[in-house]
């Protein structure tokens, strides 16, 4: 290990989706991880799921180095396929045009969702030499073959392994996966590395003629370029599970004889009001339309509560359910930091509690979760002119960066998102404050009278465990 590293816990745990357990984290070389995350196919705009996964994975990669890892993370945008071609013939656009564009429109989005840049950044088009170089590598040993018509196939009866990841045999493998061209192969199942051009399409000149790579192909080229013949963490949704991520393994492993990589994870999908989110039911949330309307730091709460490897369903008030509880945390570090300006000590046991959660295959679930107690501590500790209370939002400040949260100055976020209290009197919410006070120190005779003085001046308070919701009848 470098002298510089000195990691933070004992036992950092990861869910492996190819041993389906938790599994203690060690890497390859000590200190170091390389950790790879499938990006975007660029035929269209960023949407929530593509948020949803680079948001977890940033968080992946900010948190192994919180423990003092020496991360490299690339993640890699696929700039041609047949989406990408298709578009290209329907907008007139030349596909490697087409494709730069959607990057640059992808980059500007999430940007403004703050999430994270990857330590490299990898293109399918910048990488054919190495592409085509591994796939004449797995046809020398006898892993591939090239067709008549030029594609170039992988033959999975080579790969006696093939199946691992998904738990799937031959008898399943080709439901899910578009089969074509099976009279050029061996087998139904065998899946393409090398596609020969159609009149028309992008292109590039290989040994067996004029086409462009497959998509399962290039992650494992790419990597192999980027990292060698081993990783420590390779990540993507749950749907690439099967045939990407399994077509990889057989790829990388056949090619290598080595283990690909140490731990794989994926992270749950989206669905919207309960359906499955697809171009074709019309339901694709656009990530540009959510920040529109909230802010990314509510993005992030609503989405970093769930287990990362759970499913997220994206309801009507998922994001101003997240809002209302960051204005409200908001309102009481704005609070603090008024009471008391110059204090600037923190508060460790937050940032133990967290490296806890997050040490058990990085449970944001957890961690969120007792943001409310400690806001409810700070809200007993603010009636009390205790700064400790400074403390504590220093403190949530500093650890809950790491998640994208508390990033911002509480006034402007309070003037930009806090608006539905905008018209609520002083007074009000002073009272309001009191009875909360009188509900924590189980005075209920008090609490209900406030509650009635509240009813007879026009508004109604709705409690829940993190606090109360304050709103005008």
């Amino acid at each position: 290990m470098n002298g510089n590293h000195k990691i933070k816990v004992k036992t950092m745990k990861i869910y492996n989706s190819l041993t389906r357990k938790k599994e203690e984290f060690i890497p390859i070389e000590e200190g170091k991880v390389k950790m790879y995350a499938c990006g975007i196919t660029v035929s269209g705009e960023a949407h929530i799921g593509h948020a949803y996964q680079a948001i977890i994975y940033d968080v992946f990669r900010k948190f192994l180095e919180k423990l003092g890892y020496d991360v490299t993370y690339a993640r890699n945008y696929t700039d041609v396929d047949d989406k990408i071609i298709a578009k290209s013939a329907e907008t007139g656009i030349p596909a490697d045009k087409y494709a730069a564009m959607m990057i640059e429109k992808i980059d500007a989005v999430m940007a403004k969702a703050h999430i994270g840049e990857p330590t490299l950044w990898l293109k399918a088009t910048e990488n054919i030499d190495n592409i085509i170089h591994f796939i004449a590598d797995l046809i020398e040993k006898g892993h591939a073959y090239a067709a008549e018509n030029g594609d170039v196939y992988f033959d999975v009866d080579s790969y006696p392994a093939y199946g691992q990841l998904s738990g799937r045999d031959k008898e399943d493998m080709l439901d899910g996966v578009r089969v074509d061209n099976d009279e050029c192969k061996k087998n139904a199942y065998d899946f393409a590395l090398w596609k020969a051009a159609k009149e028309g399409e992008i292109s590039w000149d290989s040994p067996w003629g004029k086409g462009r790579p497959g998509w399962h192909i290039e992650c494992s080229a790419m990597n192999r370029a980027a990292f060698g013949d081993q990783i420590d963490i390779h990540g993507g949704g749950r749907d690439l599970i099967f045939p990407h991520h399994e077509n990889e393994i057989a790829q990388s492993e056949a090619l290598t004889g080595k283990k690909f990589a140490r731990y794989w994870t994926h992270n749950g999908l989206i669905k919207i009001n309960g359906q499955k989110m697809s171009k074709s039911l019309g339901n694709v949330l656009l990530l540009e339309d959510i920040l529109e309307k909230y802010s990314d730091e509510a993005l992030k709460f609503a989405l970093l509560s769930m287990n990362y490897r759970a499913d997220i369903n994206v309801t009507d008030d998922l994001f101003p359910n997240a809002e209302a509880h960051l204005v409200r945390f908001y309102t009481l570090i704005a609070a603090a930091e008024r009471a008391f300006p110059d204090e600037t000590g923190l508060y460790p046991a937050i940032d133990k509690k967290f490296d806890e959660a997050m040490s058990d295959d990085f449970n944001t679930a957890l961690a969120l979760s007792d943001l409310y107690g400690y806001f409810k501590e700070i809200s007993h500790l603010l009636h009390e002119n205790d700064p400790t209370a400074r403390k504590m939002t220093n403190q949530i400040r500093a650890t809950y960066g790491l998640l994208g949260l508390f990033c911002r100055d509480a006034e402007a976020y309070l003037r930009e998102y806090g608006k539905r209290e905008d018209d609520i009197p002083a007074e009000v919410k002073k009272i309001a404050e009191e009875r909360w006070t009188a509900r924590q120190n189980k005075d209920w005779a008090r609490s209900d009278e406030l509650r009635e003085t509240l009813k007879s001046l026009g508004y109604s308070v709705k409690d829940s465990k993190e606090g109360y919701e304050l709103m005008k009848n």
